[in-house]
């Protein structure tokens, strides 16, 4: 009683730390940033009336009462605005301006259009005529800058434009573009600059100083004439840019550093801008929208009084997320009672962060504005970095099971051998198609040496159409005693399942265990001896052993797929066994002939007739036993394409049982699997689906790249706490694999390396294989070729065709964002990163296919890996 409360109490603790740290990273992150307010009227405002889902870009017109309301807004804060357009309902902005005692700098839009720059004039000085609070006209809003109309066309616009007009007549554009057409001020009554330092990569500390050494700057190139600042401000949300960081606490800094700096020295000025803009994306990318000291809501950003915070409310709901996953964090602690503090501890931080980390993704989201484009990249980045969060929930539990688990709770022991031992008849069942016969034979030769009195060896041939395969082994057969039949079934359908099914209909009667066997695994003597005791039970159904290999010193690249299958047997079927959901895997398996025979028999329709007996064996409610010696080892893959083949065939199996046993994974508890059947299938299943789901992001990433350089404007990139999420899975990743294979495979660093490059090779297989078995697409049951000969160098490429093709799409794509937008955008320069990440499975299977092609690249390690024993 007392290691139980003392157990709950620790866990608590744990948990309250843990809790607390993360509360006060996110203080941190969020903490309010104090600045002297800003309580005077500025001294102008740009103003742009419209709301989230209208763009002039379109031909939308704000409506008069939009324009009314939002009036009524801005003559809170000033008294002057800037506009930037005189037609459609724009028109009556000076009208309603007047109501509030407002004055207008009044915008006339100039572009390729010369029919519509002429209504534009003309409305302009009608407008000014007409209503007295027009103090001035802005023809053209950087018009040069983006290359609209040439600097003599422009000049006699502004010509023309003077000798109309009542009121001092400019042209806006940034500083640069002013200083480099000095002829341009000549023509205009002031200089109308913009100076915006967010775009010129400048941090906010030195944005203030920058805009005001601008304009001292414009003051002396151009003595005589008055400097009108007509755009200044710095953006709430969006992209960095150089070491310019937008965000609501930097706006606010900006403005409250250089608005008494302004007024001290009498600048004429217009803060960008009265209200959000979302339409701008389109021209400037996602920073252009979030300009604005109110949002496209009109709810106010307090850029200018109060504490500056980039989240304000964050409290509430980071409390509520944080309770809510301390509280799942303690009902798992309490379940894992058999796993040390320490892996308690470490899981109830995966969890904890986890819930903060989409928590903050969701909020960061709550206040951006996105397209139809913009949506679809969410969905993506958003269904991957969700998957990721559960990927690295369920992974730490494998590490945490593994590493700290104080007793393994369901642990067999293989039984001793002993001369008056009771041993029931086995019928061992070894189906064949098109394999080497040497290699079957030895196999046969082993099972001869068994040291089992009550034995049968059924030998089951079928879709064999070489006689030359099969003909040594029905002479072997012969040669070694009735003990050993051989069944040729010609072309029997089923596959595997399918010579299976026929070799158990023709077992004998008495036969009460069915031992399943590989065609290239040679087994112990002690065999039979020691795993059939275990049936004592009558409640076992399934006793299995580990695959292992022998042929691990022949080259290197075997060397490292062994490691990469040792993980396989040596951790995640440890801790599956712990919950009765071990993975029936084909070959080292002892079944009762009982319940096989009352499930059905194996399963002809799926490539993994294996799995999913196991799982209708479990349904029924039979039990498992895992045993973690080795009794027999068959042979590697010859090759990349041979070690690919095989994965293909169990994930598109995988996807075969999901879409199959849909209703018995899924359904309530306390009917068929047990919960942590359930969960040991669908997890194990996960980083499989992630294969797919990464193979549809790199497609999808080549495609977003192409919009991010040809399409800036359309195309943005995603919130970076997606792509570090992204990066942060990959190294938790490898870290757990390092520290698991040295810690319970005993691999070493380098085998724990080369498991890891072995094992994302087979991603895009992976990949492949998940989307077929998803979508129903029938695939044929396809061997794994063992005992054949390496392949050339020509071949190998051949093999890995495909992942070449995205290696170099996705280090091309690279390369190009970084060339394109890399120089002034980090958010560029971290995709880049991201597409790299994306490509190493790529590179993998490319190292891998020319390692199964490069055997002689082994040379003295032979020696070193003569037998490699995890």
């Amino acid at each position: 009683m007392m290691a139980k409360l003392r157990g709950a109490l620790g866990d608590l603790l744990a948990v309250a730390l843990i809790a607390l740290s993360v509360w006060s990273a996110a203080a941190w992150l969020n903490r309010p940033v104090e600045a002297p307010p800003w309580r005077e009227p500025l001294d102008g405002l740009s103003f742009s009336p419209f709301a989230a889902g209208e763009s002039p870009l379109d031909g939308d017109q704000p409506s008069e009462a939009r324009i009314a309301a939002d009036l009524e807004i801005a003559a809170g804060l000033t008294g002057s605005l800037r506009t930037y357009g005189a037609l459609g309902t724009l028109a009556e902005v000076p009208r309603l301006a007047e109501r509030h005692g407002l004055e207008v700098t009044l915008g006339a839009w100039l572009g390729r259009d010369e029919a519509r720059n002429r209504r534009e004039i003309e409305q302009a000085v009608a407008l000014s005529r007409r209503h007295g609070n027009v103090t001035r006209i802005l023809a053209g809003n950087e018009t040069m800058l983006r290359g609209d109309i040439a600097l003599g066309r422009l000049i006699d616009l502004l010509r023309a434009l003077r000798r109309e007009a009542a009121v001092p007549v400019s042209t806006s554009e940034p500083w640069h573009v002013w200083l480099a057409n000095p002829r341009l001020a000549e023509e205009v009554d002031f200089v109308a600059a913009h100076v915006l330092p967010y775009w010129e990569g400048l941090p906010v500390e030195a944005a203030a100083d920058y805009v005001l050494a601008r304009a001292e700057e414009l003051r002396a190139a151009f003595p005589g004439k008055q400097v009108v600042l007509t755009e200044v401000g710095w953006p709430s949300d969006g992209t960095p840019r150089g070491a310019a960081r937008p965000s609501k606490v930097n706006q606010g800094i900006f403005l409250r550093r250089f608005l008494p700096r302004a007024e001290a020295r009498g600048l004429d000025y217009y803060v960008i801008e009265a209200f959000d803009q979302p339409w701008k994306m389109v021209l400037e990318g996602p920073s252009g929208a979030y300009w604005g000291l109110h949002d496209a809501e009109r709810r106010s950003k307090a850029s200018l009084q109060g504490p500056l915070v980039n989240l304000p409310g964050w409290q509430v709901p980071t409390a509520a997320t944080l309770l809510a996953a301390a509280l799942l964090a303690l009902l798992l602690m309490q379940r894992l009672r058999h796993v040390r503090l320490p892996g308690r501890a470490l899981l109830a931080c995966l969890v904890i962060a986890s819930a903060q980390l989409a928590l903050w993704a969701t909020l960061l989201h709550e206040t951006r504005y996105l397209n139809h484009l913009s949506v679809g990249l969410l969905a993506v980045m958003g269904s991957a970095f969700l998957l990721l969060l559960v990927l690295t929930l369920t992974e730490g539990l494998e590490l945490i099971e593994c590493l700290w688990t104080r007793r393994w709770r369901r642990r067999f022991e293989p039984a001793a051998p002993a001369a008056d031992q009771d041993c029931p008849p086995v019928s061992i069942h070894l189906p064949i198609r098109s394999e080497p016969p040497a290699m079957v034979i030895a196999t046969l030769d082993a099972l001869a040496r068994l040291d089992y009195p009550d034995v049968e060896v059924l030998v089951v041939e079928n879709n064999t159409a070489d006689d030359s395969l099969w003909r040594p082994v029905e002479a072997h057969c012969r040669a070694l005693g009735a003990r050993f039949r051989f069944l040729r079934l010609g072309d029997r359908p089923g596959f595997k399942a399918g010579a299976l099914n026929e070799a158990l209909a023709r077992s004998r009667p008495q036969s009460e265990i069915v031992a399943v066997l590989d065609s290239d695994y040679e087994v112990e003597p002690d065999w039979l001896r020691r795993l059939v005791p275990l049936f004592e039970d009558p409640r076992l159904a399934l006793v299995q052993a580990p695959q292992d290999q022998r042929d691990a010193p022949a080259s290197l690249f075997k060397r490292l797929c062994f490691w990469e299958y040792a993980g396989f047997f040596r951790l995640g079927m440890v801790q599956r066994n712990e919950r009765d959901a071990i993975i029936q895997h084909g070959t080292m398996a002892l079944l009762s002939r009982r319940a096989l025979e009352a499930v059905g028999g194996w399963g002809e329709w799926c490539l993994c007739e294996d799995a999913e007996l196991g799982l209708r064996l479990a349904a029924e409610g039979h039990r498992s036993a895992y045993v973690v010696e080795s009794f027999g080892r068959g042979l590697l893959p010859d090759s990349f394409r041979a070690y690919r083949q095989q994965r293909f065939r169990w994930a598109y199996g995988a996807m075969q049982i999901l879409r199959g046993h849909a209703g018995a994974l899924l359904a309530r508890p306390g009917r068929g699997l047990s919960f942590g059947q359930r969960y040991h299938y669908l997890a194990g299943w996960l980083p499989w689906l992630a294969d797919g789901l990464h193979l549809a992001v790199s497609l999808f990433a080549l495609f977003w790249t192409f919009g991010l350089i040809a399409l800036p404007g359309h195309f943005h990139f995603p919130l970076g706490l997606f792509v570090a999420t992204v990066l942060g899975y990959v190294g938790f990743k490898l870290a757990k694999l390092l520290w698991l294979y040295q810690a319970r495979v005993g691999s070493g660093l380098l085998g724990a390396l080369g498991a890891a490059l072995a094992g994302v090779a087979l991603s895009h297989g992976v990949a492949k294989a998940v989307w077929r078995g998803l979508a129903g697409r029938p695939w044929p049951f396809q061997r794994t070729p063992k005992a054949e000969r390496p392949p050339g160098l020509a071949a190998a490429l051949h093999s890995v065709r495909e992942e070449l093709a995205l290696l170099t799409g996705l280090w091309s794509a690279a390369l190009g964002i970084v060339a394109a937008r890399g120089a002034h955008e980090p958010a560029a320069q971290l995709w880049a990163l991201l597409l790299l990440v994306q490509s190493l499975p790529y590179l993998a299977a490319l190292a891998m296919a020319l390692l199964g092609a490069a055997p002689a690249l082994t040379g003295r390690r032979r020696l070193r890996y003569a037998n490699p024993r995890p």
